[in-house]
């Protein structure tokens, strides 16, 4: 397994700009009542610098990892849906949804189906299946159906994710830890944002979900490298 330190030296540098991305939107914290391209691009900025990221291990590891270019096109949708939900009050909010949905099949797709850790899939299934329920009293319309299946496809995501870690086996890597803690964000995130949306004002809501977001985003898109480090890790011994 690769070591952090070798992680921390091999992509730490390339996660700098992402960094400062993700500080230029919490500095300038722009209102969400005033939307414009501006406030869109300050906000998508971050996941941008993900796709960057990506790019920056060469066009030949994305083309020999499936993974990793899933990966890279989740964030692209990411992005996509970023930029919807600066709209969401002007009637975006659907679009944004959807986005984001198809992101989570890419991930999903991206973690594979095996090992299958049926545990991990009924313990998901549990979480996912409460958290409608807590929402379902406040949804009418086709947000009724709309996030049953929002929520099936982010629970699949984070079980695919969870089910990769193996943690009682000693067949984890830190790359499959990176990814299981960013869909457990990323679920903590949605969550939030729909609990604020349908069900009541989250203290600190925007707070919550932009944190959790973004770096639910970075260790996914870290979770995309693990064979890259493992050849250089390997050359050097």
């Amino acid at each position: 397994m690769v070591s952090p330190v070798t992680v921390v030296k091999s992509e730490g540098p390339k996660l700098v700009p992402f960094f400062k991305a993700t500080c230029v939107y919490f500095v300038l914290w722009l209102p969400t009542s005033s939307p414009s391209w501006f406030s869109a691009l300050i906000k998508c900025l971050p996941i941008f610098c993900l796709w960057v990221f990506l790019l920056a291990h060469g066009f030949s590891f994305l083309g020999a990892h499936s993974s990793a270019r899933k990966i890279l096109a989740g964030l692209i949708f990411s992005a996509l849906g970023d930029a919807f939900l600066i709209w969401q009050e002007q009637g975006y909010f659907i679009h944004g949804l959807l986005m984001f949905a198809i992101t989570h099949i890419l991930y999903s797709s991206a973690f594979g189906m095996k090992p299958v850790n049926v545990c991990a899939g009924l313990i998901i299934t549990a979480v996912s299946s409460l958290s409608y329920l807590l929402l379902y009293p406040y949804l009418s319309g086709p947000f009724t159906y709309l996030v049953a299946v929002y929520i099936a496809l982010i629970g699949f995501m984070g079980w695919r994710a969870i089910a990769g870690l193996q943690l009682a086996n000693d067949l984890w890597t830190w790359t499959k830890l990176s990814a299981c803690l960013g869909a457990v964000l990323f679920m903590v995130s949605d969550l939030t944002i729909a609990v604020n949306k349908f069900c009541f004002p989250v203290p600190h809501s925007r707070a919550i979900i932009m944190a959790t977001y973004y770096a639910a985003q970075m260790l996914i898109a870290l979770s995309a490298v693990e064979c890259q480090d493992v050849e250089v890790a390997r050359k050097r011994t």
